[in-house]
């Protein structure tokens, strides 16, 4: 993550800050910041992202990054829907390495279709 931002990795867990004095508004939708690799989704002021690789016609979901401050409020189940939404427009297929993304398909049937 660019801009001064920092990061934590738990497994395949990750938590994200923005840097200090970064504007953004919330809640806003899930963005592709295909530069960074990642769908993003600001949250009252905190950056959600769930970062991939491109192969092909394929996504890999590598990890996913949900602010402590914004924990338990869906903010992780909206970043996915959005990113996967965002997938099946593209005609992707997906590889789901990250637990958190793997966990969402598999409760969502309706994604499974988007699975390699």
């Amino acid at each position: 993550m660019a801009g001064g931002a920092t990061r934590r990795l738990a497994g395949s867990i990750a938590f994200a800050t923005l840097a200090e004095g970064t504007a953004v508004t919330a809640p806003s939708t899930v963005r592709d910041n295909r530069a960074e690799a990642e769908f993003e989704l600001v949250v009252d002021g905190h950056k959600a992202v769930a970062a991939y690789q491109i192969e092909g016609d394929t996504i890999v979901f590598t990890h996913t990054v949900v602010p402590p401050e914004v924990e338990g409020r869906g903010v992780g189940t909206k970043l996915i829907r959005g990113a996967l939404d965002q997938v099946r427009d593209k005609g992707l297929k997906v590889v789901p390495q990250c637990r958190f993304v793997r966990a969402y398909m598999e409760k969502h049937p309706e994604t499974r279709d988007l699975l390699l």
